[in-house]
């Protein structure tokens, strides 16, 4: 036997993972260089920079003042530059205050202990509500370059999987397909048309992000894909009321009622058990 065949196997690459907390930051970091050497998505990086810096200094604080502890900053990195590649304005401080309202959700809007909305979705409706007249919401579509489309794709499905909600994704892409399907025979608009939001930026980070985000979404694979078909019918109804920014307002509504539902249930459910004797 030679010497060499004694020698033991490089252990280099063994057990390599990347740990759950960084699958968001790094499939949201290649989504936006993605999109934008593709596409120039964002105005300028100071407006990027603004609401990330925005969203590490609420998150850092609000959590100390919690909990009197310091914390991983990923889930705030996600949120801000959620806000930097999804608002759209001449300022800075729509950028800033996107991304201070979307951390500061979690811990002033929570049931049972537990914040009830998407981060980045509570802080795109209530920018909406409050600053309509200041800022808008990037809506455009990206274009016919599949390059880019695909490493977006191939990336996003690689992280969806690793946290085990790719059905959430089909369900609602699905859901999307065929109601787009029937808005089109309602308002005799053209079929491609009705679903081709769906290779947009906004709906990138929408099915991603949002709908799947493991904080927000209820604890079944079936809870999860009923829910994920509420969103996409919910949507459907505000798209026939022409709203544009109809998938922020349906998940709005829908995702924080299916948790609270959810919770309660459980509640109720586990109450019954303990009376009855059952473990």
């Amino acid at each position: 036997m030679s010497s060499e065949a004694a020698l033991p196997k490089p252990k280099r690459f063994q057990n390599f993972s990347i740990p759950k907390s960084f699958i968001g930051p790094i499939l949201i970091s290649a989504i936006l260089v993605a999109a934008h050497i593709s596409f120039g998505i964002l105005d300028t990086y100071t407006k990027l920079f603004t609401a990330i810096i925005a969203a590490f200094i609420t998150e850092a604080v609000l959590h100390k003042m919690v909990t009197g502890e310091w914390r991983n900053l990923s889930s705030a990195y996600v949120s801000g530059i959620s806000a930097g590649i999804l608002v759209r304005s001449p300022m800075l401080w729509p950028f800033a205050l996107c991304a201070a309202i979307s951390i500061a959700s979690k811990y002033v809007f929570r049931f049972r202990g537990r914040h009830i909305w998407n981060p980045t979705n509570f802080g795109i409706v209530v920018m909406l509500i409050i600053a309509s007249d200041s800022m808008a919401v990037l809506s455009i579509q990206w274009g016919n370059n599949m390059w880019a489309m695909l490493i977006i794709w191939i990336v996003g499905l690689f992280t969806i999987y690793k946290v085990n909600k790719f059905h959430i994704c089909a369900t609602y892409v699905l859901g999307f397909i065929a109601f787009g399907y029937l808005r089109s025979l309602y308002t005799g608009d053209l079929f491609m048309a009705e679903i081709a939001p769906l290779t947009g930026p906004m709906y990138q980070l929408f099915v991603l992000f949002m709908i799947t985000d493991p904080k927000t979404t209820v604890s079944t694979r079936a809870g999860q894909s009923f829910v994920a078909f509420l969103i996409a019918l919910v949507e459907m109804i505000f798209r026939l009321g022409e709203a544009v920014y109809a998938p922020f307002y349906a998940l709005f509504i829908v995702g924080p009622i299916a948790l609270i539902i959810e919770m309660i249930w459980r509640e109720r459910k586990e109450l019954r058990d303990s009376e009855t004797g059952r473990v």
